[in-house]
């Protein structure tokens, strides 16, 4: 079951500025510090480590996020964001208050969080535009999922989900429209 890491400062591996890839829009990442999920073929498995990356002054990373005006969202990834939800939940909420998009990945599946206690962990998901769960399966592998690394993760639409009591799956506003490249 999901372990938080409460009353403690915010720890990152690192950030993306300008990202087109870890979202929709133009993103501002946030790569965060230590996973207890150790998924082998993992895409970051520098973020691993509890005790690695550095210390992040929250008050900083929100003037910096905020300094671009062409970001349309922030996005938390890993690591495991959900083990630092109560340092994540104020970048949230500033997030919203500017009436951006949120996007959180996570290795816990939907359900699990559900049924966590931790009310850090419920504020999250009640300002999250877009949850992908689920941990990296090395099997499952595929380069052509949209915002996903293995077949099994989903890319869950959040306020679609609750609004109709089932998980909904995202769908891009380019899914019906053939790509050639």
């Amino acid at each position: 079951m999901l372990n938080t890491v409460c009353n403690r400062p915010l720890r990152i591996s690192g950030i993306v500025k300008d990202s087109i890839v870890d979202g929709p829009g133009i993103r501002y990442v946030i790569f965060t510090q230590g996973c207890p999920h150790h998924c082998p073929g993992c895409h970051n498995p520098q973020t691993h480590d509890f005790a690695g990356g550095k210390e992040a002054n929250i008050d900083e990373l929100l003037e910096q996020m905020f300094q671009n005006p062409l970001i349309s969202g922030v996005t938390f990834s890993g690591g495991e964001p959900l083990v630092q939800a109560e340092a994540l939940v104020p970048i949230a909420e500033a997030v919203k208050a500017r009436q951006k998009h949120l996007m959180i990945y996570t290795g816990y599946l939907y359900e699990e969080l559900q049924k966590s206690e931790c009310t850090a962990v419920q504020r999250l998901l009640e300002l999250a535009d877009i949850l992908v769960d689920g941990p990296f399966l090395l099997e499952e592998k595929n380069l052509t999922l949209l915002y996903r690394g293995s077949e099994n993760q989903r890319v869950i639409d959040l306020k679609k989900t609750k609004a109709s009591g089932k998980v909904v799956l995202y769908r891009s506003e380019y899914d019906d429209i053939d790509i050639i490249i």
